[in-house]
């Protein structure tokens, strides 16, 4: 895709429903492309709706608020959490989902144009949730749309929806430990410069106070350049490492990432950077400070020759991954209320749970897995 098409796509799309910079984000109607649009005051608002979610992805109650509307589900890469996450919290809002999950199964296999494909699809749906391997593409395909597109990942560009949940899960781990996102300390570990994931979150961790961040990484596999201007930009301290043990000192968060080799131009080059930073809790215990907690945008490669976060790590009550993908499905659901315009409604159209579900009453030794 040429520049030229990615400018025009973003002229027309990325200008959404938004008052000038500064300003706070409507959401209502809006498309949600890049985690540029948010202003701190928008994510406060964001992060409110998604707590007030809470009892309906815990199934305490039912709400169905959305009953009759359609989310079109378009993943054109290969998606577990984010698709999956994106329909239960349509459903759980009360909606229907439609779904394509490859290019081979489209009419893009055919030769059909992003512009076509977008009039015709946003003809049959609500809200369109879009992943695509080219960078700009879901852009593009949100200035034909008739209605809401939000960007469920574009190559190797953003993941607003992934950085939003993880800065939530952030929120609440501080939270519980009656902390504040300003001062927050955090090392960024992996695959930085392929990890769209940690692109949107860092673009999002910008907007706080007095952030000091570790940037962890091979030689190589750096963040870009432009973003971590940014953040020196905004007054944040910023420090490089290409040594795992001498980047997790004093820190609250280990933000720990993959290597993305589904972005490398071949498998070999990917395969010189599978391993090279391990996780396991020898090293947690011995270099980081207690209490540590440890994230990762998922899925984390298992593989013997990976294991960026070894399996002994699972019974680390700080290991917050699996807390992170319940947070998802909270914070993906009020993405969806706001948008169409319903965050005030949901409780009016709430009622009990009628079969047996756990998650109603979680036992009290699993407290530390909360929503």
């Amino acid at each position: 895709m040429s520049l030229e098409r990615i400018i025009a796509a973003l002229m027309c799309s990325v200008g959404y429903n938004r008052t000038p910079k500064g300003s706070a984000l409507d959401f209502v109607g809006s498309h949600i492309l890049s985690v540029d649009q948010f202003e701190r005051s928008d994510i406060d608002r964001l992060f409110a709706v998604a707590d007030d979610m809470i009892p309906y992805a815990r199934r305490s109650r039912i709400t169905r608020v959305l009953r009759g509307a359609i989310l079109s589900n378009m993943f054109f890469e290969p998606s577990t959490r984010t698709r999956v996450s994106f329909g239960c919290a349509f459903n759980l809002l009360g909606g229907d989902v439609r779904e394509t999950t490859e290019v081979k199964w489209s009419a893009l296999a055919k030769g059909e144009s992003l512009y076509d494909t977008a009039r015709v699809l946003s003809g049959y749906s609500d809200v369109i949730v879009m992943r695509h391997p080219e960078e700009g593409s879901v852009a593009e395909f949100a200035a034909a749309s008739r209605v809401p597109v939000l960007n469920g990942g574009d190559g190797a560009n953003e993941h607003p929806s992934q950085a939003l949940l993880d800065l939530y899960t952030v929120r609440r781990e501080l939270g519980g430990r009656r902390r504040g996102m300003d001062g927050l300390r955090i090392a960024v570990i992996g695959d930085l410069r392929y990890g769209r994931a940690v692109h949107s979150l860092l673009k999002l961790l910008a907007l706080f106070d007095d952030i000091s961040i570790h940037l962890v990484s091979p030689p190589g596999l750096e963040a870009p350049a432009d973003i971590t201007a940014a953040l020196r930009r905004r007054g944040h301290t910023v420090e490089v490492f290409h040594r795992l043990e001498d980047g997790i000192h004093h820190v609250d968060i280990l933000y720990v990432t993959r290597t993305q080799e589904e972005r490398f131009e071949s498998q070999e080059e990917a395969d010189r950077y599978r391993g090279l930073f391990r996780v396991n809790q020898e090293i947690y215990t011995e270099h980081c400070e207690p209490n540590t907690v440890i994230m990762h945008p998922l899925p984390r490669d298992s593989r013997d020759e990976a294991q960026e976060l070894d399996d002994d790590l699972i019974a680390n009550p700080n290991l917050a991954i699996f807390r992170q993908t319940d947070n998802g499905v909270l914070v993906r659901m009020a993405l969806f209320a706001m948008v169409l315009d319903v965050a005030d409604e949901v409780h009016n159209h709430s009622s009990p749970v009628t079969w047996y579900t756990a998650k109603r009453t979680p036992p009290k030794s699993r407290g530390r897995e909360r929503l």
